[in-house]
């Protein structure tokens, strides 16, 4: 069943020339008895011709959209012309027709423009997957990812594979677990990421490591995560921060040569973690537009507005050109800061040489003249501590840049972020968390025993347009390092055996100094494929609650199959 072109290859290159083609039927016209017929495939669409006069005609005649056909034909130039088709200027005159397959009228539109439910969409994703526009989004994909190891493999990085049933090590998400059948009782689970194992490549004296890794992870979902996901997972042995930076800076310099043909610039720009987030609220700020958080704080203090009495800080966003936001839009804007940690939501507002907004009439003549206020221009205060504040003027900072149009297309702007404070306390368990994970080398190892609260972190997070795409750090490989980190995070003996006594016996053993990163293959392919959704990147996702509505799964089992693994479930 061979053919002889794609269906978005033929031009009038090929007139005359007798040709064998394949595909999907997009769509059927007949005008008075000439029958036109849209052949598909994954490369594009050609017309086909069948008049009445045809042996073909009456097979012709029974074809549907979705029909799978063959044909073969004569390439013969079109009397009306399609200039927004590659192939809009000839037709074939089908000679051999034989349809293939037959296919029911389809529930959604196998279409760039569909308005098709999104349950609806994932249900069939076979079918969604036939649009162009979803099959550009996949193979994008494959370019994205063949590009990325063709760096990596070129830099002298091994590609290896880690288990997918490992050990439940419940430090960050919640795990996916898996009952054994023949110990039963016991678990293995799915990797959260190859953390352990990607380091214990580096102990076994491998150098250069990296996989592109299926992780998993059991927590509630937004627009840009999935339960399963994939990562590009990198690791190095005998490197600092900079070495790691370098080879990713590499990586994606390359990437956006190989399948956007863009010139990205290096090195990166990196800016400190408290800086990113006095500056713009945020650990990864989106620079393709200049706005940043001010500290009001003592200016205001002797003003004595009453909403801001008490409060830690006064912080605010200064936007200029204005005159677009109403009130109406103001008071969605005061939700959206409560929504996300702030206390409340002033503003002041000059316009006709005038001074208006909710707190205008505490500020003094010479107040306004320090500030020095072009026309149209907004200051919106937001008071509260200091993580509050950057959380709600973070999330007012993307919904002003987009109220406004700030934020310019097709631009890149990457970031890393560095400097990280190495733990995190939670005042109800009183009691330390690792920021990033309990392998993070800190910065000074006195520092993480005497004053743990201070402790800096080897670490550093890769930024693209507002959205993390990757992070990693150098790793602890002094045993006795390694021990004070899971005393500082409160572990005892028994936690650390049953958990990482495996990875603790390892680094008895000689292990080299080393770090690494992994970057969120779904996140870099939405983000350069221009995409607002996880879902549309991935093939067979699943929903928002975390179900697979093609495959109907989660789904229960045969109870032989519980028994087999000793499971009993409750289901009051």
């Amino acid at each position: 069943m061979k053919y002889t072109h794609h269906n978005g290859e033929l031009t009038l290159k090929n007139l005359n020339e007798s040709v064998h083609l394949k595909g999907w039927v997009a769509k059927v016209r007949n005008l008075g008895g000439l029958l036109f017929i849209d052949l598909r495939d994954r490369y594009g669409i050609t017309q086909l011709l069948c008049k009445p006069e045809n042996s073909n005609y009456q097979t012709a005649l029974k074809i549907r959209n979705e029909y799978v056909i063959d044909i073969e034909g004569l390439v013969i130039e079109r009397e009306s012309k399609n200039k927004l088709m590659h192939t809009g200027d000839i037709e074939v005159d089908i000679t051999n027709l034989t349809i293939l397959s037959t296919a029911e009228t389809p529930p959604i539109m196998i279409s760039d423009e569909s308005d098709a439910l999104e349950e609806t969409r994932l249900k069939y994703r076979y079918l969604d997957l036939r649009r162009p526009v979803m099959q550009n989004y996949l193979i994008k994909r494959h370019e994205i990812t063949q590009s990325i190891r063709r760096t990596l493999v070129e830099s002298g990085f091994y590609e290896l594979e880690t288990p997918i049933l490992g050990k439940s090590t419940p430090e960050g998400a919640r795990d996916y677990l898996v009952p054994s059948r023949l110990y039963p009782g016991t678990f293995f689970a799915l990797p959260q990421s190859p953390q352990i194992y990607k380091q214990l490549f580096m102990v076994a004296g491998f150098e250069k490591y990296f996989q592109i890794a299926r992780c998993f992870r059991d927590e509630d979902l937004r627009a840009d995560r999935q339960p399963e996901f994939t990562q590009i997972d990198v690791e190095a042995s005998f490197i600092d921060e900079e070495d790691i930076q370098n080879v990713i800076e590499k990586l994606m310099k390359n990437l956006f040569h190989d399948v956007l043909n863009i010139e990205i610039e290096t090195p990166f720009l990196r800016m400190t973690y408290l800086d990113a987030m006095t500056q713009y609220g945020t650990d990864k700020p989106d620079l393709r537009y200049d706005l940043k958080i001010q500290n009001f704080t003592n200016t205001l203090k002797p003003l004595n507005i009453p909403l801001f009495e008490g409060k830690e800080f006064v912080r605010s966003l200064r936007i200029k050109n204005a005159s677009s936001i109403t009130r109406k839009r103001i008071d969605q804007l005061t939700e959206l800061v409560k929504k996300n940690h702030g206390d409340a939501l002033a503003y002041i507002k000059f316009a006709d040489q005038a001074l208006t907004g909710s707190v205008a009439k505490y500020f003094t003549p010479d107040v306004i003249k320090d500030l020095n206020l072009s026309d149209q221009e907004m200051i919106f205060f937001v008071p509260g501590t200091f993580e509050n504040t950057s959380s709600a003027l973070s999330s007012l900072r993307i919904a002003l840049a987009e109220e406004l149009s700030l934020i310019p297309e097709n631009e890149y702007k990457f970031l890393w972020v560095t400097d990280w404070p190495l733990l995190e306390y939670n005042e109800e368990e009183k009691r330390y968390y690792a920021m990033h994970h309990p392998f993070t080398a800190p910065k000074d190892a006195n520092v993480l025993k005497n004053d743990p609260k201070h402790a800096m972190a080897k670490a550093y997070d890769i930024v693209l347009n507002g959205y993390e795409i990757g992070g990693g750090s150098i790793r602890i490989h002094n045993q006795e390092v390694q021990r004070l980190m899971f005393d500082t995070l409160g572990l005892s003996k028994h936690d650390i055996e049953t958990r990482f006594g495996f990875f603790v016996d390892a680094l008895k053993y000689g292990t080299p100094p080393h770090g690494g990163l992994a970057l969120g293959l779904d996140r870099i392919v939405m983000l350069m494929t221009h995409t607002s959704n996880i879902k549309d990147v991935i093939a067979f996702p699943k929903t928002q609650s975390a179900k697979d509505l093609m495959m109907q799964a989660p789904s229960e089992v045969d109870i032989n199959q519980l028994n087999d693994l000793m499971i009993k479930v409750d289901k009051s």
